[in-house]
């Protein structure tokens, strides 16, 4: 939908947080070490109750499999908001955690209002989701880093519960200012028939659906080759399915700059 309603916050402007972690984030990196940039980090905030929504959705789809032949890497995410839900549909994947991340943005970036289906890229640009080629020039011209190196194990010890353990190098320096190593489980493969709302009478496809996400820790004055060791549990929804979802890791800052994204398939077998 187009920016017209939900009004949120004045206009804002570049922090000195986020000049000193372009100028530093890989100053203790060899020469080497930086030319090799990381995956870029695209998330979409999108509404089953959206009409314009599922145009979006198929493009970031797209995206994910690679339609688009880029030279970097990205890590994809779809958070879908709640404040549509009162058109008549409420979406079975929105959450007012999603909306509040994007709010986060919306304050970050500037802007007026909030929108669907939105796209912000790196935490530092953002554009229309259903625009291809405003994604794309997004994605080219984003700031990239190292990706983290972390190795993944994961264990289930219930059915309603599951254990991602993590451990390598950070390989983005954190300053005084700090930030949030960020874990998100997402679910592709996703198929709803809506009765009711915008997409009244539709079939809608979704990927890259965040169900969970949680902070593994929080760093300050940290090297880049620090390694970072922690465990996160993930609570599970019914008809969860490994074989469905994945698990994508963020080095994110306070003024909601990305340093830094990794992602992870889940075993068929847990």
């Amino acid at each position: 939908m187009a920016p017209r309603i939900l009004s949120c916050f004045g206009k804002g402007s570049s922090s000195h947080a986020d000049v000193a972690h372009e100028k530093n984030a890989m100053a203790d990196l060899t020469t080497e070490e930086q030319n090799c940039g990381g995956a870029v980090l695209v998330e979409l905030f999108s509404s089953q109750g959206c009409g314009t929504s599922p145009a979006a959705e198929l493009v970031i789809s797209r995206l994910g499999r690679g339609d688009f032949q880029l030279e970097m890497p990205v890590v994809v995410l779809a958070f879908h908001v709640d404040y549509w839900d009162y058109q008549g549909w409420k979406d079975p994947y929105g959450s007012s955690q999603w909306t509040v991340r994007q709010k986060a943005y919306v304050e970050a970036l500037g802007l007026d209002t909030m929108f669907t289906p939105q796209v912000v890229v790196q935490g530092k640009a953002h554009c229309m989701g259903n625009d291809e080629n405003a994604l794309v020039t997004a994605i080219t011209e984003a700031p990239r880093y190292p990706a983290p190196s972390f190795q993944a194990s994961f264990k289930k010890d219930s059915p309603d519960s599951l254990e991602v353990s993590l451990t390598g190098p950070l390989r983005t320096k954190v300053d005084s200012n700090g930030a949030n190593v960020m874990v998100a489980l997402y679910e592709c493969g996703l198929v709803t028939d809506c009765p009711r709302g915008e997409n009244k009478g539709r079939v809608l496809s979704n990927d890259y659906v965040v169900r969970k996400l949680e902070k593994l820790c929080t760093l300050k004055d940290a090297s880049a080759k620090k390694v970072v060791s922690g465990t996160v549990n993930f609570s599970l929804w019914e008809r969860f399915n490994s074989s469905k979802c994945g698990v994508a890791v963020f080095v994110q800052t306070r003024s909601h700059q990305i340093l830094g994204s990794q992602s992870f398939t889940l075993p068929d077998d847990i």
